[in-house]
């Protein structure tokens, strides 16, 4: 007769202790769905952010009887083809074309080359009238132009960078950049990288984009900060291939010295604080100006004060 196979017994004791009571279990169940759901979330409003669709352009030059050529270029790297308008400045009996600087205007996020809320294109007649002439443009994944992804200045600046080319090589003199947020932050990078740049107006820049992200990207994305800003942080990058720290104005303003800077800001701006500006204009206050409003909204400073902003960047563009 074969023996009895001994049976394993575990105690009670242990069999009740290795089975997770039933409310932890529905616990740890819940935090996973709330972990996987927030993952979720970020990579959709992060593909959003980075992705908007571009807004078609619903205005022209014709508006305000603008002479004007349509014009497109390569960005400096990446070989998008970007669109924009040259607008000839208006040159007074007896006085040389070559006198006044060229600008290049750089707009915002989720914009185009109008910059409505900043009332761009009236800007641009104050300052064609004024003899200058002006380029504007749209960046990538914007207006007219070719893309996808919107950066944030990251590959913005190899646009802006290829409207600086154009407008070296079609009309070559004095050259200066005027951005509005998005395109403030881009311009001071781009002006670090090419020496013809010989001044820069930029109008409610943000400093540092991580710096920027980490305190005001709920502004943008209307999520709760925590965890969705440190999570889109991190989702982010693989995405879009944007390293953040590189958009570094902080940076880019020690290679501008001793070229001179105006920093336009409103102290009520809720999307950019002004310290962003202040900070900028801080690091080299013998070059650097800075001219705080008290404007609402954001980069909306020329709109109710169009005199006095016209008579501040004419004045600084005169010294260049």
């Amino acid at each position: 007769m074969k023996p009895t196979p001994a049976i394993s017994r575990v105690p009670r004791r242990r069999r009740r202790m290795s089975k997770s009571p039933l409310w932890l279990r529905i616990v740890v169940g819940l935090l996973a769905v709330a972990v996987i759901a927030c993952v979720g979330i970020s990579v959709y409003v992060g593909w959003q952010l980075s992705h908007p669709v571009p807004k078609a352009l619903d205005d022209s030059p014709e508006r305000l009887e603008l002479a004007y050529e349509n014009v497109q270029f390569p960005s400096r790297e990446g070989g998008l083809t970007l669109k924009g308008w040259y607008l000839p400045g208006k040159v007074a009996e007896g006085e040389g074309a070559a006198i006044k600087p060229n600008i290049i205007m750089a707009h915002g996020y989720k914009n185009n080359r109008l910059q409505k809320s900043a009332e761009a294109l009236s800007l641009a007649k104050e300052l064609t009238d004024r003899g200058y002439s002006v380029l504007m443009f749209d960046f990538r994944n914007a207006g007219e132009s070719e893309g996808s992804v919107t950066s944030i200045g990251y590959y913005e600046k190899h646009d802006l960078l290829g409207a600086i080319d154009w407008m070296n090589k079609n009309h070559p003199g004095k050259l200066a950049l005027l951005g509005f947020s998005m395109g403030a932050s881009t311009s001071l990078l781009a002006a670090a990288e090419e020496p013809s740049v010989l001044g820069v107006v930029a109008d409610s820049p943000f400093h540092h984009l991580t710096r920027y992200l980490k305190n005001n990207l709920s502004v943008w994305s209307k999520l709760p900060n925590f965890p969705f800003t440190p999570l889109i942080l991190h989702i982010l990058p693989p995405l879009t291939g944007v390293d953040t720290d590189q958009v570094n104005g902080l940076a880019a303003v020690d290679r501008i010295y001793p070229r001179p800077v105006l920093f336009i800001h409103s102290t009520n701006d809720p999307s950019i604080p002004y310290s962003n500006s202040e900070s900028l204009w801080e690091k080299h206050k013998d070059k650097f100006e800075l001219w705080t409003t008290a404007t609402e909204g954001h980069a909306r400073n020329y709109p109710p004060l169009k005199a006095e902003y016209v008579q501040k960047v004419t004045a600084f563009l005169e010294k260049l």
